[in-house]
This record gives C-alpha cells, sequence and structure tokens, in this order.
C-alpha cells in the first residue's frame, strides 16, 4: 500500500507499532565463529581433532602413539536479506511524527523474524537417536504429557553425554499452556525461578530454561515440533553490512535501505534432540 494514501490527513503524533512476537532460536546459538563477516559467501572453517585412546600401562614396556586426525565443517554465511523504504517530501511534511525510525524499526523486527525462522529449520538435521517422535508425532493434550515430555528430551540429551549445563527447550504456546497447569512448573520452588519473561524466556522445568515462540516450526497441521539443546550444538554469525540513507534521483524523497547477511550450521546434531507435538487426539 502506497504512503501517499494518507496525504490528505494529518498523521498522528503517535504511532501504532505493529505485534512483535518473540524470537529466540538465534539467541540460543553460540557466536564462537562469528569474527569479521565482510561480505556474504564468506566462509568459516571449523576443525575438530578426534579423542585420543586411552590405553593400559604396563611396567618396563613401550608405549604406542597414535596420530590424531581431524575433521572440517564449514559454517558458510549465504544468506542474504535486504529493506528499503522511500519517504516523500510531502508526506514528510505533513506528518506529525517521525516516521523513519519507526520504520527501521519495523524492518528490523522482519529481519530478526526471519533469521529466527532460519535458525529453527535446522531441527531437521538433529540425530536419529535424538528423536522423541521416532517419525509419528506425539499428542500432548493434558499438562502432565508436557512436563513428561521435557523430562523424556531431557534423558535423550542425557543418553548422549550432552551437558546438563546452559540446557534450553524452545515451546509454542498451546504447550506453555498446559505447562501453566501442571504444579510442577508452576511452583516457583520447584522450577526454580521467578525471573520474568525476555527474549521469550518463560521459566525453567526439567532442567530446561523455558522459551517460548511462534516460530516454532509447523511441517503440517496444527503439529508443532519443540527442539532441545544446548548452545554448542547450532553456531550462528551474521552481520548487518549496510545501512544507507541516500536522496531518490527520480523524486522529492528520501531512501533508506539496509543489507544484513547470515548463517548457521548445526554442528552438533547429537546436541539436540527433538519431537513433533501435536496438541490434538
Amino acid at each position: 500500500m502506497a504512503i501517499t494514501r494518507f496525504r490528505p490527513e494529518i498523521w498522528s503524533a503517535l504511532l501504532l507499532s505493529s505485534l512483535k512476537r518473540a524470537h529466540v532460536y538465534a539467541s540460543l546459538c553460540n557466536t564462537n565463529y562469528e569474527g569479521e563477516i565482510r561480505a556474504a559467501g564468506d566462509t568459516v572453517r571449523i576443525t575438530s581433532i578426534s579423542r585420543p585412546t586411552i590405553n593400559t600401562y604396563t611396567r618396563n614396556n613401550d608405549i604406542s602413539y597414535e596420530e590424531l586426525t581431524d575433521a572440517q565443517r564449514t559454517l558458510v554465511v549465504d544468506q542474504e536479506k535486504y529493506w528499503a523504504i522511500t519517504v516523500d517530501d510531502v508526506d514528510a511534511a505533513q506528518a506529525r511524527a517521525n516516521v523513519v525510525p519507526e520504520a527501521m524499526s519495523e524492518s528490523s523486527y522482519g529481519l530478526r523474524d526471519v533469521v529466527d525462522r532460519y535458525v529453527a529449520s535446522l531441527y531437521t538435521g538433529v540425530a536419529s537417536a535424538n528423536r522423541l517422535d521416532a517419525g509419528a508425532a506425539r499428542v500432548i493434550d493434558a499438562p502432565g504429557e508436557a512436563y513428561d515430555t521435557l523430562v523424556d528430551l531431557g534423558v535423550k540429551l542425557d543418553e548422549a553425554d550432552v551437558p546438563a549445563e546452559g540446557r534450553w527447550v524452545v515451546i509454542p504456546a498451546w504447550f506453555h499452556g498446559l505447562m501453566q497447569k501442571d504444579p510442577r512448573f508452576t511452583d516457583a520452588s520447584a522450577s526454580g525461578t521467578t525471573e520474568t519473561l525476555r527474549n521469550g524466556y518463560v521459566g525453567d522445568a526439567a532442567g530446561f530454561r523455558l522459551h517460548k515462540s511462534n516460530n516454532t516450526p509447523n511441517p503440517t497441521a496444527d503439529q508443532r515440533v519443540i527442539m532441545a539443546g544446548v548452545p554448542q550444538a547450532i553456531t550462528f554469525a551474521e552481520q548487518i553490512l549496510k545501512t544507507e540513507a541516500l536522496r531518490s534521483e527520480v523524486r522529492f524523497a528520501d531512501r533508506v535501505r539496509g543489507l544484513h547477511v547470515y548463517g548457521a550450521k548445526l554442528l552438533r546434531p547429537d546436541c539436540i534432540s527433538t519431537v513433533l507435538a501435536d496438541p490434538t487426539a
């Protein structure tokens, strides 16, 4: 919709901001390999080293040596997104509010929302042994089932030797609603915290920090993918390469644009566990 449609009116000094969903997934990644990103297509090469064999020592016998082996994985910053707006001088003169800062704020939100959904989509790389659903959705329509599912996700991580420190899980709104009906979650002494909502954070339960998001993957119908893990599982890198303000060459107008590049990699598929959750029996 063109902005000029509102030219005959005086704009209010109070702008109506859009409703914004919490951005969660990218904040749960590590940024260990971000470094300096100067252009899309930049590649970060990540080397992992094999674990040495532990041998039994026998006195007066020579010890044996082995060569270390390495494996390389790549984080490619190959996602490119931009935004660009035009504000006509006449519209700007009639406006009582400063439209450009609000438009830039909305653009920033839009970029972060795209990134959040992109990182969430990496759940498809989970190790097969760490999937609770085993190809079929798990029906979760009672408070006890919601909490028990978190316990089961934690067991999967335990069996994969994933550290307990820093564990997180991202849940949809309906799952959080079930959790709020379970005293094991609502009792602050059981959850271990009374901290308020931040970055989708809604409390602690079953060894996880719980984050609520409307960006949980939705592969089919009402089913949602619930992903649990640790920061070591996914690495993320991003950079705002350009933010430019310029005058239009064909209009009496200001133009603002921005370019954002990013990439993410599931480095440790064994460090996340997932379940395809269905809220209806």
